[in-house]
């Protein structure tokens, strides 16, 4: 009976997350064509400081869309172990890639085609491999895993980590190093998951008819979730404003999803159950969505589609070609420079030993 619990919960989580990237991706969508259509009405912009877009129904359509995708990302934490719910995470930029090539005419390369393939392999494989039983069913054993030796020397150095990010390698390399905000975020990201986890497990006692609110821990997490999302939040913005969308996005995927499934194998210790296939399994589809997601935003600039692969090749083919010519003109030129320098050279040895000779034959 616990087994078949154990399986209805991972699905129930499986389907939420999935929902959730769905809901989210498509937000996206929607927010941008409700801005699209005031910069038509001629509205003040956003970017313009102009709040037109609260009188357009399509934005709030997209903000709604936004906040059912979060709330199903937070219950999925409920019933599914972090390790699957994070990386599934990478599918709502998926979802609003191909959105909106068919909504906002933004073309998707062959770069971004094979990075949504990526994607949802990588997804498929995790979903297959990912640990399907839960350690943690109420809040009282989440208080006791809090308390795990690993799990406190790990939230300490995390925390140790952060404030020397903010305060001292911040303000000095912030603006130039690419990494700096973003490891802020992701390390703290890896707590949040866990407050957002431990949060999940105590609505759903309560409304299994417990009396969690009464309970100290339920309100510690509350307050160091509003902690970790709002430096999350601030440190983001931050890499957004200075550096390029492209390089944030899945840099910041790479860094977040790893801290998340380091701290879920301290504190859950969901990899302990699970056989060296499904670890490797797990691993490797990460890794597949990692590239994806980095074919998908690093290339996205780049004019490449299937229907113009075989003209790019031939350029590349003549450039090569050209390259070689020249190379090869180049050394029959210095072939021939060299051939005239030795005869060059030879008839003035000549002519220097018939001197010689003639010099000799004259005396």
């Amino acid at each position: 009976m616990g087994q078949e619990r154990g399986k209805y919960d991972f699905y129930v989580g499986l389907a939420l997350a999935i929902s959730s990237s769905i809901f989210i991706g498509g937000s996206f969508i929607l927010k941008k064509k409700g801005l699209l259509r005031l910069a038509k009405k001629g509205s003040m912009r956003a970017g313009q400081g102009g709040h037109a877009y609260l009188k357009e129904w399509l934005w709030w359509a997209g903000l709604l869309s936004m906040g059912a995708g979060e709330a199903a990302n937070f219950a999925a934490y409920a019933f599914a172990p972090a390790t699957l719910v994070t990386p599934l995470g990478a599918l709502s930029v998926l979802v609003s890639a191909v959105l909106s090539s068919y909504f906002l005419n933004e073309r998707l390369n062959l770069h971004g085609k094979l990075g949504c393939f990526l994607s949802i392999i990588g997804s498929t494989v995790m979903v297959i491999h990912a640990p399907q039983e839960e350690e943690v069913e109420t809040i009282h054993e989440m208080a006791v895993k809090l308390k795990d030796p690993g799990f406190v020397v790990f939230a300490t150095f995390v925390i140790i980590v952060s404030l020397i990010l903010i305060f001292v390698v911040g303000p000095r390399h912030g603006q130039t190093n690419i990494l700096v905000y973003i490891t802020i975020c992701s390390v703290i990201g890896a707590l949040s998951v866990s407050c957002v986890k431990g949060l999940g497990i105590a609505i759903k006692e309560q409304f299994g008819g417990k009396p969690v609110l009464t309970h100290s821990l339920s309100w510690i997490l509350l307050l160091s979730l509003i902690a970790c999302v709002s430096t999350q939040i601030n440190y983001l913005n931050k890499a957004l404003d200075i550096f390029n969308t492209s390089l944030v996005t899945p840099i910041y995927y790479v860094f977040f999803t790893t801290s998340v499934l380091t701290c879920s194998a301290i504190l859950f210790k969901e990899w302990y159950h699970m056989d060296n296939d499904d670890i490797i399994g797990t691993l490797s589809g990460f890794f597949t969505i990692i590239v994806g997601i980095f074919l998908l935003h690093a290339f996205k600039d780049i004019n490449l589609t299937l229907a113009t692969l075989p003209v790019f090749m031939r350029k590349e083919e003549k450039g090569f070609a050209a390259n070689g010519s020249v190379h090869y003109e180049r050394l029959d030129h210095n072939v021939e420079n060299e051939s005239c320098t030795e005869s060059s050279d030879m008839h003035s040895s000549e002519m220097v030993s018939s001197r010689r000779n003639g010099n000799m034959i004259t005396m």
